[in-house]
């Protein structure tokens, strides 16, 4: 696991001391099904419900023997019990439990990170409606287009937040599943009815079919949605870092007292943690291929997808988790500079009002191509030669009486771009 960003809440259900918890929830409920069957006497069930324990260390202890971990957990819980012991595990095969306790340990990792994401709409809420009028330059390929809303940029995430909390919601369904259906998943072995039983126990739905183990598609969404979380958290970051360049100086994430930028240059202020925000969805992506490879496995199965398993899935939900965290932090506590932005929007002298301008000229006559051209002529002028854009328009013979000053200034009113804003807003319910 990534211990470095692990919070006590995602980190104590990836513990090993939860997943043998699981592991023995799930074989108690097995033994209670077979006693409603009548297989087993329902005093051995009673006796090993309420004495069943394990240590982690011991496990670990047993497992450097057996190289195998679920017989090391079963062979440790025989040893808290007497010869009721002879019941447990019985007619089960290791993934059984297994998989049955993983998709119980994916089922509240999705529900923390539900909760996370909640909180992440919530805040963007506020700053969508917080900013939700502050006037902002827009750019395409990274050059100014026009004015708009800052609100706008949070209104933006906070629909694709929406949107990840419903692909988290529909993936937590599909790994909400599990399977006691033995070796090769025919039942030969154990009855239907354990796994009916247990599953409604646990939580969870019998899987409709299965193998040795649960279908590996499952957890290859599951993980891809993570990946798709951590794309947008990652579009987030990069707005931040791109706004808080020197040059721009519109946003910057919360800088703290005794915070230090560089070991060399006492005056940086940098965006570490957007720019981890960023190296960590590279992350998420790498295990979403490793969650794909792991579909297709041999015939019933083969062990080529647990080895990474112990590690993407723990991973993956931890490194959200986190990147949800430190999201929500910079964006509650985000330094915005309005001035900034003000000043920026008379970066370019005007140019950013230039398809105003020719439609306003279309209204009043010309083609199309007549004013396109006129205005770019004036606008690659203004570029060249770094005069006012609204200048050399004012001064354009055409433009003056097709426009006139009144109406030629009226096109370089900012809050035009915000006046549909409401509307915006108002299909997204804030």
């Amino acid at each position: 696991m990534i211990e470095r960003y692990t919070h006590p809440e995602m980190g104590n259900i990836w513990s090993l001391e939860n997943r043998y918890k699981k592991f023995l929830a799930v074989e108690i409920c097995a033994l209670e099904a077979w006693a409603e069957l009548g297989a087993i006497p329902r005093d051995a069930v009673k006796k090993i419900a309420e004495n069943a324990s394990f240590s982690v260390e011991r496990i670990e202890e047993l497992e450097k023997e057996t190289r195998h971990d679920v017989v090391a957990f079963t062979r440790c819980v025989a040893e808290s019990l007497g010869k009721e012991s002879r019941f447990f595990h019985y007619g089960l095969t290791s993934y059984d439990v297994v998989d049955t306790a993983l998709s119980v340990l994916l089922s509240e990792a999705a529900e923390l990170l539900q909760k996370k994401l909640n909180e992440l709409e919530e805040v963007l809420i506020g700053q969508a409606k917080r900013y939700r009028e502050t006037p902002a330059v827009g750019r395409t390929h990274g050059v100014h287009a026009e004015p708009t809303s800052l609100g706008l940029k949070f209104a933006l995430w906070l629909a694709e937040t929406r949107r990840n909390r419903g692909r988290l919601e529909r993936v937590a369904e599909g790994v909400r599943v599990g399977k006691m259906s033995g070796a090769v998943g025919n039942f030969a072995h154990i009855d239907p009815f354990i796994e009916e039983y247990v599953c409604r126990k646990m939580g969870l739905e019998p899987a409709p079919v299965s193998t040795q183990v649960l279908q590996r598609d499952r957890h290859a969404e599951f993980v891809s949605v993570l990946a798709l979380i951590g794309a947008t958290l990652e579009k987030m970051a990069l707005e931040v870092r791109n706004l808080q360049r020197t040059e721009t100086s519109e946003m910057e994430e919360p800088f703290y007292s005794g915070q230090k930028g560089s070991s060399a240059m006492p005056h940086k202020r940098n965006p570490v943690t957007c720019e981890k925000i960023c190296g960590l969805s590279r992350l998420l992506r790498g295990y979403a291929t490793a969650a794909l490879e792991n579909v297709a496995l041999w015939h019933e199965r083969d062990i080529s997808h647990s080895s990474v398993e112990r590690v993407i899935l723990p991973d993956s939900t931890i490194v959200t988790d986190h990147m949800l965290r430190q999201m929500i932090r910079i964006l509650r506590e985000l330094k915005v500079r309005p001035e900034n932005m003000a000043r920026n929007l008379e970066l370019t002298g005007g140019l950013i009002y230039s398809q105003r301008v020719l439609l306003e000229l279309v209204e009043r006559g010309l083609s199309r191509e007549e004013a396109y051209d006129l205005v770019q002529s004036r606008a690659m002028e203004a570029w060249n030669s770094g005069r006012s854009f609204r200048d050399l328009l004012a001064e354009d013979e055409v433009i003056r009486e097709r426009l006139g000053q009144e109406k030629l200034a009226a096109c370089f009113d900012p809050a035009y771009y915000r006046r549909h804003v409401d509307y915006i807003y108002k299909r997204l319910g804030i």
